[in-house]
């Protein structure tokens, strides 16, 4: 069967009503969450985890999909209106965006972003549709030994790709693995580390521990935050449309941010802020106008974004057909996955094909929600700007722990009192989330190291049982060989990319000063 066909099998299932319901959830909610700054898609797929946890696989994950997507879309209205991301991929946005908008030309900079972004989207869904066949064809010929150089890329990718410091990325990762190794051992059936609480025998849930990371430790961070920025938004004002040179300066960027954004978002070291800054520093070399740049480009806004949209496509390259997150709400995710017992891979395209091509076929549909409502809604968007950070945080916390405790009603008792297990490993986490992001240390690794740490040593262990513990049987084939060489190269290249992006950034900046 050809991919026009399981595409076409796909659109069936993704048009389907209560799909398409909740697709539209996923856009709207995506959308609402990518305005507010602060308060991302990883948060928001982690929060819905517990309570999707009884919903039905397919559904649940195209609401998560649909929120990815939607919270690319939004962080735009933020940036450009606000000067203030809702997403770190947004961050250049507003170098230009904002400028427009002080000018009167918040509506252009709007479409622009809105158009770019449907159109990166449609054109990066399709190349996930058409590419991702063939990685899975070649991650079928995977041995166990294979499989582990493959966990130690995806180790070695969020250690470095998340935050500033490749150290703090590892430590991050390694506490994760620490936690991965709770509960009974896969191989032997032996207990480790659960220190006698049977609560533990089965390790720690990947959404307690996701929703606590990003859900409770992001509440704890703002309620500790001294720090309040006085906020001015910038009224949209006439047409929220693009003249024709507009249009004319607009059309090449979208495609020069696509063909930035796809590879770099399939790239296991990639990730939309560095699409982003990529695709900014390439507007400003090829544009005809490049005095504009720092006084509000419209090839500034219309590049980055349409990198930021079609990054979100790349990232499901990697985590659809090998497993690999290469951001933190991809790492939520797969935590989903997870949670209906399903695992990102090359057998998930043949053991749920029809989940995964309707997975993939309802980003084309949310592709074309999102156009729908971003332009008509930007009035609603800006009045979500409005509400108390008391209120939205409060309302977070809530929900946090309603789903936690509805998704496992474990207990143990304090004295006479019962008191639910799950609850208490949410407030520890939730405080460790807080640490993390107190002295800067990312939070996705830890996430990835929970949910790929057993992967990882079940495929280590089976490898050397088969070699009777001959180590070289790591390296045994091209295949080892070149994803450890990925691996070590993966420390790097982010750096280099962020290096060369940022400069481009502080370069736009300081040009802006002068």
């Amino acid at each position: 069967m050809n991919t026009f066909e399981l595409l076409g099998q796909g659109l069936l299932t993704a048009l389907q009503w209560s799909n398409l319901l909740y697709a539209l959830i996923g856009v709207t909610l995506g959308t609402a969450v990518g305005v507010l700054p602060g308060i991302g898609p990883a948060l928001t797929v982690a929060l819905l985890l517990p309570v999707t946890y009884r919903l039905d696989p397919a559904g649940s994950l195209i609401m998560f999909a649909g929120i990815y997507y939607g919270g690319m879309y939004g962080g735009s209205t933020t940036s450009i209106l606000l000067n203030t991301p809702g997403e770190s991929a947004s961050i250049v946005t507003a170098l230009e965006g904002n400028k427009m908008a002080r000018q009167g030309r918040g509506g252009p900079a709007l479409a622009t972003s809105a158009i770019g972004s449907f159109i990166a989207g449609l054109v990066a869904t399709l190349g996930l549709a058409f590419i991702a066949p063939w990685v899975v064809q070649f991650a079928l010929s995977f041995g166990p030994s294979e499989y582990f150089a493959l966990m130690l890329l995806a180790f070695m990718t969020v250690s470095a790709a998340f935050g500033d410091s490749t150290l703090r990325g590892l430590t991050a990762l390694f506490i994760g693995l620490a936690l991965g190794l709770i509960g009974i051992d896969q191989l032997t059936g032996q207990t480790r580390l659960a220190m006698g609480t049977p609560n533990l025998f089965d390790g720690i849930s990947v959404t307690t521990l996701a929703v606590a990371l990003f859900a409770i430790g992001e509440t704890i961070a703002v309620v500790a935050s001294k720090t309040a920025m006085d906020e001015k938004i910038e009224a949209v004002k006439g047409s929220v449309w693009m003249t024709k040179q507009d249009w004319a300066r607009s059309w090449k960027s979208w495609v020069r941010g696509t063909a930035i954004g796809f590879p770099i978002g399939a790239m296991p070291a990639g990730g939309a802020d560095v699409a982003s800054f990529l695709s900014y520093s390439a507007e400003r070399q090829f544009s005809k106008h490049p005095e504009e740049f720092g006084h509000g480009a419209i090839e500034g806004v219309a590049g980055p974004e349409a990198a930021n949209n079609a990054s979100a496509a790349g990232t499901l390259v990697p985590l659809l057909t090998l497993g690999l997150p290469t951001t933190a709400t991809a790492a939520i995710m797969l935590a989903g996955f997870q949670q209906f017992g399903l695992q990102p891979g090359p057998l998930l395209f043949v053991s749920n094909a029809t989940l995964v091509w309707g997975l993939i076929a309802s980003l084309l549909v949310a592709n074309f929600m999102l156009l729908v409502l971003n332009l008509p809604l930007i009035g609603l968007w800006v009045r979500l700007l409005t509400i108390p950070r008391p209120w939205l945080y409060a309302g977070i916390l809530t929900f946090a722990t309603l789903g936690t405790i509805g998704a496992s009603a474990s207990t143990f008792m304090i004295g006479p009192l019962p008191t639910s297990f799950e609850l208490g490993l949410l407030l520890l986490f939730g405080l460790l989330g807080y640490l993390l992001r107190r002295f800067g240390y990312p939070i996705a690794p830890v996430v990835v190291g929970l949910i790929l740490g057993p992967m990882a040593e079940r495929s280590l262990r089976q490898a050397l049982q088969i070699s009777q513990g001959d180590p070289t049987v790591l390296v045994h084939s091209w295949i080892s060989i070149v994803l450890i060489l990925l691996a070590v190269a993966a420390v790097f290249v982010p750096m280099i990319l962020r290096a060369r992006g940022k400069g481009q950034m502080l370069s736009a900046m300081a040009g802006d000063e002068d």
